[in-house]
């Protein structure tokens, strides 16, 4: 068995055992299970990086509907606060006034959310992030 200056093989010259028989086609052999085996390595990159873009859409999902959670119990304890609030004849108490004050309390606790809110969002989001990995190991 003859080594090249790169300590590569030269296929061409190897001979099988007692036989002395050359055996210029194992190199191409050699070859076609290299590329067989980059082609795999490549297809688990894909597949690895496809199951990370899934989770990040998951983390994505699951980080806004957090916030949306945190949204509805900031408008709850919006709305709890403001009924205790005694009712002033001053502007009047119209259904029209009601129900504009309910949707600027809905916008204003969606942003308070948006904007980091009470830190139940971030909470929520940290025990089911644990709770999801748990459950996509065991599947």
């Amino acid at each position: 068995m003859r080594i090249n200056s790169n300590n590569l093989i030269q296929p061409s010259t190897i001979s099988a055992g007692s036989g002395g028989m050359n055996m210029p086609d194992q190199g191409a052999d050699f070859a076609d299970r290299l590329g067989k085996a980059v082609q795999a390595s490549e297809q688990v990159k894909t597949t690895a990086t496809a199951t990370a873009t899934t989770a990040t859409g998951e983390d994505a999902k699951l980080k806004a509907a957090c916030q949306d959670m945190e949204a509805v119990f900031l408008n709850m304890m919006m709305t709890r606060m403001r009924a205790t609030v005694p009712k002033d004849g001053l502007f009047g108490n119209s259904q029209e006034e009601q129900m504009l004050t309910s949707m600027l309390d809905t916008e204003l606790t969606k942003n308070m959310a948006q904007a980091g809110g009470m830190g139940l969002a971030d909470m929520l989001y940290h025990q089911l992030s644990k709770t999801t990995v748990k459950s996509q190991a065991t599947r």
